[in-house]
């Protein structure tokens, strides 16, 4: 029951870049709490989906941390501490790895959910106190490779170059590998809009899913082949004649060695490798070619492959060669996946970057951040490793780590490897709002501040810098992230000292915006006054009096001559073929009641229930063959492990594939299964096809 006369917090969901808007306000009652209201916000107008109706679950004290842990040498196990005593421990710990080994032996390991604020003082933190270059984050498994192509292309990396809400306005829209529907339902309302206003949705899934139902036209390619695809639609584009020659001539660069290499992928070598039937080919490419504009967006589907950079640039490359990007109403865009996967990268927890969107090679971007940050820039370390690369080297040349919100244990490729690196380490911290399997693991465990507990901005897929307002104070005995780093730097720093690391979220901003300032990612112009009054503000903002940019490349590219680049690129399989041993495809993603390694979502009883564990999803032909009905046990193997969980039969699935989601540990752990080959250009790992086996499990005992 809502007590009306309780103030309401304006704030944002915790969980996907949607990044919804909500309020919230104090519940009556013994129990006291909070209590969602609805907020009528640009992206959601007033939706939640259930994670974010229940995300105040989170807050209780039955199912989070509230006091540090530390595990005692004579028991082996965690155990309560002090924040003094597992402080100093973090800090003498760290500290001897770094002067035994090296500042390399030790590395940060962050998170797409982490604020601006708090990712910005971790990767000053990272650089400045530890000297560490071995920092990442599990941003790398999201939307790397759509960054990479975006850049390499644009000359600027945005999720998405215009608001969510002109997806309603275009004239068609290709969804590829994205089941918004399940991921980010408020945003189905925009593609039902798109629909009603005359406009036609294709969607491509190996799965027939909630959102591929809803689609005018869906291709279900075979997975592993989605850069085939994108190549044979570009092929019916220039065989059919429907180039638009001008926007070449006037806004891009390096049309004919991308055309070269297209024309090698006639309809009916398309069809063999990816399944998809010429005729439904030509309908893709008539449909979004009919239309006045349009829009291609690709999510996770497309993206998580050891190809997923020329995937993207595919797409992209199809895009320009219509004219359907640097226009209004056009253009490619990514879906993000995490609440802050935009703003995590863009300011300084990704192996390559600093603050503002800056390579970390740039010397100019080095001498900038290093005066605002007031060291020297020779002392700036390089670029380290990228997120997989670095958990591969956990406990060989990486003896320590700090962990801050995420859960490579569930959430990593080759999950079980992965699990036993960090098992290798000399000593692992990790800064959590619950108990994850990653913290399980752990030498101290330090009990953090949450969403509704803390004030600070996340950065959503369109780019629009928002602000999440705190609206009760955490428990007694948890501190904030920002304190932590703080404190540690009092104890670690050396010259530099906790004046460096504030814990005033406020007082981050205003130096992330300074050390932003010029860079592609430019937030100097904004402000928490502004982002409250403006329902967010879209970057780069870089003055005060700037307006903010909704919409990117209308006038021009952001690279050095203004025109967007043409990749050429070919196809090639996947890194791991199918063959006698392993004749089923598995890919894995998302259901509609659990986010990301579940950690949090598998505490709220009521998402809990509705998606209670993994499962496996395959076609009634396959489930015939290795003679499984709906509900039985089957075990999945592949060439890095083995998961058992109860087979789902339908006809949604291709018969050569097998589909699993990835939320839970355990024996239904998918990643023991998934393959961390990386794409060579952005460092993502191949989660979306490995070859595996499926047979019924063997019994119990």
């Amino acid at each position: 029951m809502l007590t009306d006369a309780a103030p309401v917090t304006p704030t944002h969901c915790p969980y996907c870049s949607l990044q919804c808007g909500m309020g919230l306000r104090a519940a009556s009652g013994a129990d006291g709490g909070l209590d969602v209201v609805p907020r009528d916000f640009p992206v959601n107008r007033g939706a939640l989906c259930g994670k974010g109706s229940t995300a105040p679950a989170l807050l209780s004290r039955r199912l989070r941390l509230t006091e540090p842990l530390v595990r005692r040498p004579d028991t082996g196990r965690l155990e309560p501490a002090t924040w003094e005593e597992a402080l100093g421990l973090v800090a003498e710990r760290l500290g001897a790895v770094r002067q035994g080994y090296g500042a390399d032996a030790v590395g940060v390991f962050g998170g797409g959910g982490l604020t601006n604020e708090k990712a910005y003082a971790l990767g000053k933190f990272a650089r400045v106190v530890l000297g560490t270059s071995q920092i990442d984050y599990n941003g790398r498994f999201c939307m790397s490779s759509a960054a990479a192509a975006h850049q390499r292309a644009f000359g600027v990396d945005r999720g998405l170059p215009f608001p969510l809400a002109d997806v309603a306005r275009t004239g068609c829209v290709i969804l590829a590998g994205s089941n918004l529907a399940e991921t980010m339902p408020p945003a189905v309302r925009h593609l039902r809009e798109l629909r009603e206003n005359g406009g036609r949705l294709i969607v491509i899934d190996p799965r027939r899913t909630k959102t591929a139902e809803q689609a005018d036209l869906h291709l279900a390619p075979r997975p592993g082949t989605d850069l085939a695809l994108a190549l044979g639609l570009l092929h019916l584009v220039v065989a059919e004649g429907r180039v638009d020659e001008e926007f070449l001539r006037e806004r891009t660069t390096g049309w004919e060695a991308a055309r070269a290499a297209v024309m090698a992928h006639w309809p009916e070598y398309v069809e063999r490798i990816t399944g998809v039937p010429v005729p439904r080919l030509r309908a893709a490419v008539a449909m979004f070619c009919d239309a006045p504009d349009g829009m291609v967006l690709t999510a996770r589907g497309a993206e998580q492959h050891a190809k997923g950079t020329d995937t993207v640039g595919a797409w992209i490359n199809f895009c320009l060669a219509t004219g359907r990007a640097g226009r209004p109403l056009s253009g490619y865009g990514c879906l993000t996946g995490q609440g802050n996967g935009q703003g995590g990268r863009e300011h300084g927890q990704k192996a390559d970057q600093l603050p503002g969107y800056r390579k970390l090679t740039d010397p100019a971007a080095r001498a900038h951040v290093a005066g605002v940050w007031g060291v020297e820039a020779d002392a700036l370390p390089g670029p380290g490793r990228s997120a997989y690369e670095l958990l591969d080297a956990l406990g060989g040349e990486v003896r320590a780590l700090l962990v801050m919100g995420s859960n490579p244990v569930v959430s990593a490729p080759r999950a079980s490897h992965v699990e036993g690196r960090l098992r290798a380490l000399d000593f692992l911290v990790v800064a959590d709002v619950v108990l994850s399997e990653t913290a399980a693991l752990a030498d101290v465990v330090l009990p953090v501040t949450q969403w509704a507990e803390e004030t600070g901005t996340t950065t959503n897929l369109e780019g629009r810098v928002l602000l999440r307002r705190a609206a009760l104070a955490p428990p007694e005995g948890v501190r904030s992230d920002l304190q932590v780093l703080n404190s540690l730097a009092e104890q670690l720093g050396r010259e530099v000292t906790a004046k460096g690391f504030p814990i005033d979220p406020e007082e981050v901003f205003e130096e992330l915006r300074r050390a932003s300032a010029g860079g592609a990612a430019d937030y100097s112009g904004i402000s928490y006054a502004r982002i409250e009054a403006e329902d967010g503000v879209f970057w780069p903002c870089p003055e005060e009096a700037h307006p903010g940019t909704p919409r990117l490349f209308l006038d021009r590219f952001a690279t050095e001559d203004g025109r967007a680049r043409f990749v050429e690129v070919t196809h090639r399989g996947p890194d791991e073929e199918t063959d006698a041993a392993y004749p089923v495809v598995l890919t894995t993603g998302r259901v509609l009641a659990q986010y990301q390694s579940g950690a949090q979502t598998r505490r709220v009883p009521g998402l809990n229930a509705a998606a209670p564990g993994a499962y496996v999803e395959m076609h009634p032909l396959l489930a015939g063959r290795i003679g499984v009905g709906d509900g039985d046990a089957v075990t999945v193997t592949s060439r890095r492990g083995r998961a058992t969980a109860p087979a789902r039969v339908t006809t949604a699935i291709r018969s050569d594939t097998v589909f699993m989601p990835f939320h839970w540990a355990g024996e239904g752990r998918a990643n023991n299964l998934t393959n961390p080959a990386l794409d060579p250009v952005s460092k993502m790992p191949e989660f979306k096809v490995c070859a595996v086996r499926v047979e019924r499990a063997a019994p119990a005992g």
